[in-house]
């Protein structure tokens, strides 16, 4: 599963949302041909897939993604036909931090995004119902509260239950080049952050429970968790407890 970035896309005058040169020409040539994705036309590398119990969104953050575009349509799509029956747990993922990040750069734009990022999207997070949302582009790692239209909607930060509350925006950019530098800002949505190499595990357990980690590359031991114990009801919009699925067919 890869999603397209700056440095597989960007050229001037091919298409991409920005202007810059980082991809040295490829303007995603090599990136469509090297790695199949079930995309419906290559050249926008917006896709949807499923493995085990999730269903993941993966969006093209080098074309627009705002309200009114193709991407767009595609996302609300995607977020709105998943089968939480199958699928219970629903992930969003894009290489640029649409969502939050307390990166350097974003914080001296003043959004701590990608500019115009989640403008567009946080209602459909919040709408459907996305468990987590992922980026990249940043080259460290950083977990939020869940959260909505900046707001954490809980404190709490090593264990969620109940009803479904908002989308945990991460940042997993540590997977190698240069590290990033945070922003001396201290904001009260970023829970935990860290200026290392590292990588991320999910683990579903069922169609209502699933463990969440974070391990460092150099000793593969585990910096960062929480679980999340929710009530699988509330994700499929049923009532009482005899409309709904005692289980997932993944399961």
């Amino acid at each position: 599963m890869v999603a397209s970035g700056n440095h597989e896309r960007d050229w001037p005058n091919t298409g991409s949302f920005y202007k810059n040169m980082d991809s040295g020409g490829e303007c995603g040539v090599l990136a469509e041909t090297m790695f199949y994705v079930p995309a419906k036309d290559r050249a926008k590398f917006w896709y949807a897939t499923d493995y085990g119990m999730f269903h993941f969104c993966i969006a093209d953050s080098e074309h627009d993604w705002r309200e009114g575009t193709d991407q767009y349509k595609f996302i609300e799509e995607c977020l709105a036909t998943a089968d939480r029956q199958k699928q219970p747990w629903l992930i969003f993922i894009a290489h640029r931090v649409l969502g939050y990040s307390s990166d350097s750069w974003y914080a001296e734009e003043g959004s701590f995004e990608e500019p115009m990022g989640r403008e567009s999207l946080q209602k459909l997070w919040q709408r459907y119902k996305v468990d987590l949302a992922f980026y990249g582009h940043v080259h460290s790692y950083e977990r939020t509260c869940p959260i909505y239209e900046n707001n954490c909607v809980s404190s709490e930060r090593s264990s969620y239950s109940g009803t479904y509350n908002a989308t945990i925006h991460v940042v997993a950019g540590g997977g190698g080049s240069h590290l990033s530098d945070f922003t001396t800002l201290q904001t009260s949505w970023s829970f935990f952050k860290d200026y290392d190499f590292g990588f991320v595990k999910l683990t579903a357990f069922n169609h209502s429970t699933l463990l969440f980690e974070y391990k460092k590359s150099r000793d593969g031991k585990v910096y960062d968790q929480f679980w999340i114990h929710r009530d699988y009801r509330d994700i499929l919009g049923c009532d009482t407890i005899g409309s709904c699925p005692s289980t997932t067919l993944a399961s």
